[in-house]
């Protein structure tokens, strides 16, 4: 129970912008979890919820997925540098990357440890990412064109 419904919370922030624990229990409650608010709360620091500024100034929980700073910075350099284009085939997202750096995106995609994405296998200019379900393929690729086309990196 507990697994399934901190799975729910990593789902939910990461598709939602969740700025308080109320937002959170809301959302839970709705998909069918009956939380208090303790329950919300050891939650969030079991699993290492922080709080940052959103685009619109508002306050929004997400995962902290590395505690050292500025090293997801540099995988995601990495990946921007490579990166050429992508498609996807159901559950797999072939990625063009520049000759010679497919083994040091997918190094990258995998570090960066993003949600759906169950392992890479790189060849010289292509990678192959393979995703979870058919259903999390758009999301996977959503995030990574956020990566990709992020300017402060």
């Amino acid at each position: 129970m507990k697994l399934g419904r901190q799975s729910k919370i990593i789902e939910l922030v990461n598709k939602n912008d969740i700025e308080t624990q109320e937002e959170l229990a809301d959302l839970l409650t709705k998909a069918g979890y009956n939380v208090t608010q303790a329950t919300i709360s050891r939650d969030i620091r079991e699993l290492k919820l922080t709080k940052v500024a959103g685009d619109d100034g508002r306050q929004k929980y997400i995962i902290l997925k590395n505690n050292e700073a500025g090293l997801s910075d540099k995988f995601i350099r990495v990946l921007k540098d490579g990166f050429i284009s992508m498609d996807m085939a159901m559950n797999i997202i072939v990625i063009k990357t520049v000759s010679g750096m497919a083994m040091a995106v997918a190094a990258s995609l995998d570090a960066l440890h993003i949600q759906g994405i169950l392992g890479c296998i790189a060849g010289d200019d292509t990678v192959m990412c393979i995703v979870k379900t058919n259903e999390e393929t758009i999301s996977v690729m959503e995030k990574l064109n956020k990566y990709i086309n992020t300017k402060s990196i």
